[in-house]
């Protein structure tokens, strides 16, 4: 998430754990990798070889973090001794072998313990020098390594033994894996992998802009000073207040892609396969080559290696050539018969090796890139054959041909969790199948909709069918056989698998042993929606009545349940909040479920249990449903809620759950605490009671610290094992959070789990601040302490040995919030109310008005807490939506769904500070027409047919975006569609109708259809007949819209620049259409050891212990490697904040590394101008100044501001940000006039978005003051420095230190000016021959430059002496003693140190 934490220094703790544990991208469970998500497919060759490579540079760079292990338990405290002891284990120090392979002098190579052998054979193939080898093996003294055995199990095998590498025969097998090998060496730089989305491979951009200077090369380049040859003028474009947006720079020309070319052809020969005579001489295949210099050659692939034969394209002749050549490596043979092979394989292996090895890694889920330059397609052997085997042969190294992969995904969670060692090992294994499953399933949907799958029920129409494939079953997004009929259809059936996706995440994530869940992926693409699950054993043999032993198959008319179930699901009531419930089955039995009736149990042939069909796991959202007869709260009703929607599987998100029993959780202790305390005055009780219990029902607040350091300390103290249970976050009601163990108390788990840490509690009544409730929490402190101490012995001793009135107090606070239990705080939704179909038996009545309040509360809490929360965060900039991805992900993490858009922009709208969320307010709107344009396109795409594809993608696009009055569609050339007709009734698409329907499509009527889809779907009024009105009305960009609707329907665009606003011709021809990818949805399995350690080490760095926060950040960031590989976003995350703390512990080198791995890591796995990789550039352009590379600097932060305009425009309170950096290195370099225009606008803008009167905007007039002395212009700069002055003595007094420095300067500006003015009166006075003092006019120093870039950029450097520290640390302990009493009730903005004195943060 984008979150503005990273602007608040992290030494300070100032910002709460809460934000930062969410940019780590737990809280945004959903993001939809990216998507963002996410979120992110796999490669052929196996995690294990990632990190190798990782380490396996080891030898060029030594060791990337896999090795460097800090050792990260130095003085960790004594919270973690669980995890350390663990730690150890894995923290086995790495021993250093030799490697002797044929022609190549012997190298060292480190090597951890834990790697297999494999591992090496990896390393080995990526090195320089010995990458042209793949069939070999390693031999100590003689004897052959296992490749899967871990190198700590190999007798002998020790510091300095010696490996030998041995060539071994080829077989059919090893000779296509070692072509394969050779042709991604020949195509490591060229990026059009990347382009097609293919192998994992995406874009990065970051060595073009920094020149690879950066790291060690960096210390190279210093030169004495840098200043003469730097160029500072940004391009036109990039200037503030310049309105041109081209698209051209999103992706500079990097020199290295100018390919070398080794070969012209390197393919398979059409002699292939060897006859059997020639089998019997070894023969495996042939192929076909045309070197560089024109000689056509083709070689025999032989179980002893590869040479020449007498083989023409017409004759065959199998006999060696002579000389034959015959060689183990195919590079060594080509090297030998042409030279200019062998110069530039050479040169292109040592470009390979200088890249950094992020730029080269594999992702673990594909990132598909919006535009693309034009590539020249070539003849490429491995490509060709992978589409025609459709890559089942060999490609999965694993015998039996294609994969179980249910087997494989139910195995890998059956693996043993309990002790650190044993959970990396699980959770490493669970997500690299489920990152080759995403990929897998990604590839047979679209083979699917491509139709070149075959479906297993061919008679039935298209929209019906059904398909298997590479053991994956895939349905289409339709409602067939009116199974959705009541529920609405196809609108229903196209919501339904994302429900179920988030189903198997939610169920997933508590992982309980024995209760299986699918293997599920939802793809989007060319309009249709397809569901690929993996296949539970014998479910296609049998009957599914017969099947189904739990839950329902027709929503509830007939229920089944099943004991085993009952005892399975009762384990995941409490972590997903649903309640044990009966409801009625046909023949009027009462039936137990603990689940909602459509979530079937069926037990497969292996025997185990499995739950399907998940789509109403969460309770439904009633602003969303409307019922006879059930009024929704006045909040909602206010609203004009509730509103019909497309179809009635509308439910709330997880989130909101969450957030929704955390602020029942806080009325709970408040209401306990307020009866105690009444207890204690009884006398006169009865004349306050009820007003005091009201007045603290509505205003419930809480510390967010209290909040916020509960979560961390359970997270240390908790015993991973029962993670994602229990353990994140222990009751807020302990007093010492530690003491109390996890799983005892039931207050415990009902907060939130391992989600994804909620919002502080303190926002979560919207905006009421009454001055009351200040009051009347002071009075009622002393209650809550006692409440909380009450709850806790209640629970602990089952209530039997307390006095009848606590007992009785409790029981009323349970009543008043809901509680399912009376003698604890536990609330459950049933998320059966509501659905049609289902009947309650007559006992339960009662349960089922209370659960209906539940739902009509939790509604009303969502419209009433979280949106005006949401709105409120975007006041104060604690969330900075940039883009569509960015805001639904703000949305999400306060459990608010995409529906409700129209009616957040509404609330926007009648804000009163309207104008300081005009960037939300746009960003929303883009949003909202995007999507509603995605909604049609995605019906549009239904009819048309693959011929006619690109012409029916531009002709759309032009009807939205271009101003362009009549576009007219390209329909495909007539001589064409004439043949066409006979063969159409052959190859139907599914759903495919009138195939040139589309062609009829007008800009105008797209508009009118937009309107109409934002009305009904989002209940929003949009005023807009044409593209052009509505970029007038709402100020929009034309170029951010394209980028929002290619990124939501996978459409890939040419580079190029486009004509817009011409009315003379379209914007897009058909050639401009390069690719249309999937839209690709699956769930994130995370690493639960390495994100509680990234927690503890924020906990620690917020509480000002660098040192100890580091080391625990160095440990996550080895078990994020562990788990995830090289490449993750959480990695990312990691990477900054390790970057962020090297930087303010003073060391810039180091800081520089990691903040360049995070900006390579972020463009590989979120993409190059998501919002997460504009952060990442504005770091690292900081780094770089504060290392002395100033060009570089400025080039990062150029490139930052390019795509934030791209991304949001240029009025963006992020845009201030970025302007006042770039301004504040334009003074470094004396560039005076260019630093005056952006620093000018940085205030323009902090002043537009933060208020005249803001701290911030008293900083961008003392910016602008300090350029204007430097160019002498004294008036102007005393000008600024006045208002900037004024603003200081108002917000903080005259005797702040603030206030003083802004005096001095107004003092020292004044004389300066004074001095100037004599000056110039002694010339007017005594023409030439006047003496003249000789003024003072200094560069800035580079100390002082940097000294406010990171001021502006929040980090802020303390000088203490060690005994400032000790008393710092005591005073942060006693401050969080008292918080842990309930006695601080202010959130723990400035607590351990007192910033305001220190740096102006609002």
């Amino acid at each position: 998430m984008v979150s503005k934490t990273d602007d608040i220094p992290a030494s300070v703790p100032d910002c709460n754990p809460v934000d930062l544990a969410d940019e780590a991208g737990d809280g945004a469970r959903d993001s939809k990798e990216t998507s963002r998500t996410s979120e992110k497919d796999s490669c052929g060759c196996g995690r294990s070889a990632d990190t190798a490579m990782v380490n396996g540079d080891g030898a060029h760079e030594h060791t990337e973090e896999a090795e460097s292990k800090q050792d990260g338990n130095g003085e960790a405290d004594g919270g973690e001794d669980s995890n350390e002891q663990e730690v150890i284990v894995i923290q086995d120090t790495g021993f250093t072998v030799k490697i002797q392979a044929p022609g190549t002098e012997p190298f060292d190579l480190q090597v951890s313990p834990q790697e297999m052998v494999q591992e090496i054979h990896q390393v080995l193939m990526d090195r320089e020098d010995t990458c042209h080898r793949t069939c070999f093996s390693l031999q100590l003294d003689g004897n052959v390594l296992d490749n899967f055995a871990e190198l700590k199990s190999i007798e002998g095998l020790q510091e300095g033994s010696l490996l030998k590498v041995v060539e071994e025969p080829y077989t059919v097998r090893e000779a296509r894996i070692h072509v394969r090998h050779i042709r991604d060496l020949l195509k490591s730089l060229d990026p059009s992998d990347a382009y097609n989305g293919v192998d994992c491979n995406s874009l990065s951009f970051l060595s073009i802009f920094t020149d690879g200077d950066l790291g060690d090369s960096g210390k190279r380049k210093k030169k004495g000073n840098e200043l003469e040859q730097i160029d500072c003028t940004p391009p036109e474009h990039i200037l503030p207040g310049s309105k041109e947006r081209p698209l051209v720079p999103l992706q500079p020309q990097n020199k290295d892609w100018k390919p070398m070319q080794c070969l012209k052809v390197l393919t398979m020969s059409g002699w292939n396969p060897p006859p059997g005579n020639r089998k019997m001489h070894g023969d495996l295949m042939y192929l076909y080559i045309v070197t560089v210099e024109e000689r056509h050659v083709s070689v025999t692939a032989s179980t002893r290696g590869f040479y020449l034969n007498q083989s023409t394209t017409y004759t065959f002749n199998p006999k060696p050539a002579n000389p034959s050549f015959l060689s183990h490596s195919l590079v060594e043979l080509l090297s030998q018969i042409s030279p200019a092979f062998k110069k530039n394989f050479t040169a292109l292996q040592k470009k390979r090796v200088q890249r950094h090895p992020f730029e080269r890694i594999a992702t673990p889920f594909q990132v598909y890139s919006w535009t693309a330059p034009q590539v020249d397609h070539a003849m490429d052997c491995v490509r060709a054959e992978d589409a025609y085997t459709s890559r089942l042969g060999y490609e999965e190294h694993i015998p039996g041909q294609t994969r179980d992969w249910n087997e494989e995904l139910q195995t890998t969670r059956e693996l043993p969790r309990k002790n650190l060692p044993e959970r990396l090992l699980r959770e490493r294994a669970i997500f690299k199948v489920h990152s080759d499953f995403a990929a897998a399933a990604t590839r047979g949907a679209m083979a699917v909709i491509d139709g070149n799958v075959m479906a297993i029920n061919p008679g039935e129409e298209t929209r019906m069918q059904m398909f298997i494939w590479n053991n994956i079953f895939f349905s289409l997004g339709f409602d067939v056989r009116d199974h959705y009929r009541e529920l609405g259809g196809d609108a229903a059936a196209h919501a339904a698998p994302t429900n179920d996706l988030n189903g198997v995440r939610a169920y997933g994530a508590v992982d309980v042993e024995g209760l299986y869940t699918l293997g599920t992926v939802v793809v989007d693409y060319r309009g249709y929606r397809v569901t690929a699950q993996s296949i539970i054993p014998g479910i296609l043999e049998r009957e599914q009545e017969q099947s189904v032993i739990y839950g329902s198959i027709d929503f509830g008319k007939t229920v089944v349940t099943h004991s085993k179930y009952l005892e399975l699901l009762d384990k995941t009531s409490r972590p997903l909040k649903v309640q044990k419930h009966s409801v009625l089955n046909e023949k009027e039995e009462t039936v137990e479920l603990c689940s909602s009736v459509e979530c079937k149990g069926i037990i497969g042939n292996d025997g185990r249990h499995y739950i399907l069909d998940l789509l109403r796991t969460f309770p439904p959202d009633l602003n969303f449903l409307p019922v006879d007869g059930e009024e929704l709260s006045p909040e909602s009703q206010r609203l004009g809620l509730p509103r019909q929607h497309r179809h009635r599987l509308a439910c709330l998100r997880q989130e909101l759950i969450e957030a929704f029993v955390e602020h029942r959780y806080l009325l709970f202790m408040k209401m306990a605490a307020l009866q105690l305390m009444q207890q204690k005055a009884n006398k006169d009780s009865i004349k306050t009671d009820a007003p005091a219990i009201t007045e603290s029902s509505e205003t419930p607040t809480e510390s967010s610290a209290d909040k916020a350091r509960t979560q961390t300390t359970a997270a240390e103290s908790s015993n991973a094992a029962d993670v994602s249970t229990d353990s994140t976050s222990q009751s807020d009601s302990s007093t010492s959070a530690a003491s109390q163990t996890a799983p005892e108390s039931d207050e415990n788990s009902s907060k939130p789990t391992t989600n994804g840490p909620l919002d502080p509690a303190a926002t979560q009544n919207g905006e009421c601040k009454s001055p009351l409730e200040g009051k009347e929490l002071e009075e009622s402190i002393p209650g809550l302490a006692q409440a909380k101490e009450l709850a806790e012995t209640l629970v602990a001793e089952d209530g039997s040995g307390i006095d009848p009135k606590s007992r009785e107090v409790v029981l009323n606070a349970c009543k008043a919030v809901g509680s399912i239990s009376n003698t604890s705080f536990d609330i459950r939704f049933n998320p059966d109310i509501f659905s049609p179909g289902v009947r309650f038996p007559e006992d339960s009545a009662e349960d089922v008005k209370k659960q209906k309040q539940l739902l009509k509360d939790s509604a009303a809490f969502l419209v009433s807490c979280q949106i005006p929360s949401l709105v409120k965060d975007c006041l104060d900039h604690s969330a900075l939506p940039m883009d569509g991805a960015t805001l639904t992900e703000a949305l999400h993490q306060r459990g608010i769904n995409v529906r409700y858009l129209g009616t957040v922009l509404e609330f926007v709208d009648k804000t009163p500070a309207k104008a300081q969320l005009e960037h939300f307010y746009r960003i929303g709107i883009t949003e909202l027409i995007t999507r509603c344009a995605k909604h049609i396109f995605k019906t549009y795409l239904q009819g048309v047919e693959l011929s006619a594809l690109s012409a029916a993608v531009s002709h759309f696009l032009n009807c939205f975006l271009s101003s362009f009055p009549d576009a007219v569609a390209h329909l495909p050339p007539d001589e064409l569609v004439s043949r066409r007709k006979s063969r159409k009734r052959r190859n139907r698409v599914p759903g495919g109708g009138d195939n040139t329907a589309w062609a009829s499509l007008t800009p105008s009527e797209l508009w009118k259809n937009i309107a109409s889809e934002a009305k009904s779907y989002y209940h929003f009024i949009l005023q807009c007949e044409s593209v052009d009105q509505v970029v007038e009305k709402y100020g929009l960009q034309k170029i951010t819209l394209l980028r929002e609707i290619s990124i939501k329907t996978g459409i890939q665009i040419l580079i190029k620049e486009c004509n817009f606003d011409s009315r003379h011709k379209p914007a897009f021809t058909e050639e401009d259409i390069l690719n249309i990818f999937p839209v690709v949805k699956h769930v994130n399995p995370k690493a639960s050891d390495a994100f509680h350690f990234f927690q503890s080490g924020q906990a620690k760095v917020q509480q000002g212990f660098l040192k100890e926060g580091c080391e625990l950040i160095n440990e996550a960031l080895n078990l994020f490697n562990n788990v995830y590989g090289a490449m993750h976003v959480e990695i990312c995350a990691c990477l900054r904040l390790l970057a962020r703390l090297n930087y303010i512990m003073g060391d810039h080198p180091e800081a520089l590394s990691n903040q360049q791995k995070a900006v390579l890591m972020s463009e590989r796995v979120l993409g190059i101008e998501h919002p997460n990789t504009i952060q990442e550039y504005m770091h690292l352009a900081l780094y770089c100044f504060a290392n002395g590379q100033l060009s570089t600097a400025l080039k990062l932060l150029y490139r930052a501001r390019y795509l934030m305009l791209l991304v949001c425009g240029e009025d963006h309170p992020e845009m201030a940000l970025i302007d006042s950096n770039i301004g504040l290195v334009l003074h470094g370099v004396m560039e005076y006039d260019l630093s005056l225009r952006f620093l000018e606008n940085a205030l323009t803008i902090n002043t537009k978005y933060h208020g005249p009167r803001s701290l911030k905007v008293a900083l961008s007039h003392h910016l602008v003051a300090r350029v204007y002395e430097s160019k002498a212009e004294f008036r102007s700069a005393l000008q600024h420095e006045k208002e900037g002055y004024t603003i200081y003595k108002n917000q903080m007094g005259e005797a702040h230190e603030k206030t003083k420095e802004s005096s001095e300067y107004l003092k020292y500006l004044t004389q300066q000016a004074v001095a100037l003015q004599r000056t110039m009166n002694e010339i007017y006075k005594n023409g030439s021959n006047a003496s003249i003092t000789p003024l003072k006019f200094t560069a800035p120093s580079m100390a002082s430059v940097l000294e406010q870039l990171n001021i502006i950029n929040g980090i802020i450097f303390i000088p203490l002496s060690q005994k400032d520290l000790e008393n710092l640390k005591a005073e942060v302990q006693r401050r969080q003693q008292l918080q842990e009493l309930g006695k601080i009730d202010e959130p723990t903005e400035d607590t351990p140190l007192e910033l305001e004195d220190k740096i102006p943060i609002d």
